[in-house]
């Protein structure tokens, strides 16, 4: 993103997020649910729908929920979730039902989807066949409230979920725009999946005539980042998560802040060769970039690293460019106010107060599995989720923990057709901690205990498979 010739105002004035009241806590726990048909016939009361708190609301009775159908039929974006799982993902079908779309009340304009230039988007899918169950997602990175619908939400239907996202209520790359100040953008993603769920829970109940028995979160990257904070601040929404690769924000770090810069230091260096390649390698190892990731480095080097960087900077210290916006791309060393030279430790305090309204405590009030690829270069696992996990048992809550560490795993799931043989995909992973969680909160075997999972040497079924271990 190019700089602007002045900094914007941060878009208007705090929105009053409606925090829907009516999400009573759970109160039991069940066994992991098979599908059954439940109140009614094909797309039942879908007159009768009222999202609370919505602005806007449109319902629809599909014959598909997944992207089997609503590819085709306009109620998916593929653009959200383009680039986040393997081509070769399995896609299901068989699963009608209602799908409800809209936003909330909220003055900023960054999602286009719908035409709709409005934020705080949303979708709800009821499908004809359900479990009981709800499972609510965020987006990851700065994405659109479709960004999940292959990688977590076409699952979770085709086992008879109802399923609801968020578009976290800002989107795109200038999602720093919103707030009145720093790091308000990011605070009203954790408002906006609260909102979501508790209004999410009532639909339900309209729907089947009972509010779901269990409530389960889940989400990658950022989408993660957002089980973490969710488990930790409003558990009584919630029966268990889990969190795939969520970012970690602290104060006193480790956070993007902390490890990004170095890297966009040392890989230059490191990629031009000659004498100083060698002292460059060690200060990427040093950041916490693993041995072994460096086929990795160039790609993350031109997509992710300058650009997370600069966008995330820009939210949470805009006083550091000035009355620039988020820097300048790829500046070399030297340059006034380049984010390569970005020092977070002498930052004033008020940047640090920043980052601690949206950061985490590892006090998490419900079960969560957290997994994390050991070849992650956007967030990397030394300064991410070993950290977390740290926390989480500082906290004093690690009966309510469980940590794969997955070899071979990297941030972004297409990445591994690209390197087949030297990644493997994330995605079955994710899908066998969220079995593994339904099992724990429905009182069957807990799940194996944090483990390192290695990587097969069978490559052969790790679209479909992950075998994290017995408890």
């Amino acid at each position: 993103m190019p700089p602007a010739p002045g900094r914007p105002a941060r878009r208007g004035s705090r929105r009053a997020v409606r925090l829907v009241a009516g999400a009573a806590l759970l109160l039991g726990l069940v066994a992991v649910p098979t599908a059954q048909a439940r109140e009614g016939g094909h797309c039942a009361r879908q007159a009768s729908l009222r999202v609370p708190g919505a602005a806007h609301q449109e319902v629809s009775c599909l014959g598909e929920l997944t992207t089997a159908g609503t590819v085709a039929s306009g109620h998916t974006d593929q653009a959200d979730w383009a680039g986040l799982t393997p081509a070769g993902l399995a896609v299901p079908s068989g699963v009608p039902g209602i799908q409800i779309d809209g936003y909330f009340p909220d003055d900023s304009t960054t999602n286009t989807n719908h035409g709709w230039q409005h934020d705080s988007q949303f979708v709800i899918r009821l499908p004809d066949r359900w479990n009981g169950g709800l499972v609510v997602a965020g987006s990851p990175g700065n994405r659109e409230q479709y960004a999940n619908d292959r990688a977590i939400s076409d699952w979770v239907l085709s086992r008879g979920y109802a399923f609801a996202a968020t578009d976290k209520g800002n989107t795109g790359l200038g999602f720093h725009r919103d707030g009145d100040r720093p790091g308000e953008a990011v605070a009203e993603w954790n408002e906006r999946v609260t909102q979501l769920t508790r209004a999410a829970r009532t639909v339900v109940a309209q729907r089947y005539r009972e509010r779901p028995r269990h409530t389960l979160m889940t989400g990658m990257s950022n989408g993660g980042y957002l089980v973490r904070w969710q488990l930790e601040n409003h558990p009584g929404l919630y029966d268990g998560g889990v969190d795939w690769e969520g970012t970690l924000w602290r104060a006193d770090g480790p956070n993007l802040f902390t490890f990004l810069p170095p890297a966009l230091t040392a890989y230059p260096r490191y990629a031009a060769g000659g004498p100083g390649a060698a002292d460059a390698h060690r200060e990427m190892l040093a950041a916490g970039f693993p041995a072994g990731s460096e086929f990795l480095w160039p790609y993350h080097h031109q997509y992710y690293w300058d650009l997370t960087q600069r966008i995330y900077r820009e939210e949470l210290d805009p006083g550091f460019d000035g009355a620039a916006e988020a820097g300048t791309p790829f500046c070399a060393p030297g340059t006034p106010a380049c984010d390569t030279d970005y020092d977070y430790a002498s930052r004033p305090r008020e940047v640090h107060r920043a980052v601690d309204r949206i950061a985490l405590t590892g006090r998490i009030g419900k079960p969560l599995i957290t997994l994390h690829g050991t070849l992650d270069v956007l967030l990397p696992i030394g300064e991410d989720s070993d950290v977390y996990a740290r926390m989480v048992r500082n906290a004093g809550r690690q009966k309510l923990f469980r940590y794969y560490r997955i070899e071979g795993g990297t941030h972004t799931d297409s990445l591994y057709d690209v390197f087949p043989d030297r990644l493997r995909p994330l995605t079955p992973c994710h899908r066998s901690a969220f079995t593994a969680l339904e099992s724990w909160i429905g009182g069957g075997p807990k799940p194996a205990p944090s483990r390192t999972v290695a990587l097969p040497a069978d490559r052969s079924g790790l679209l479909t498979d992950c075998a994290l271990g017995r408890g």
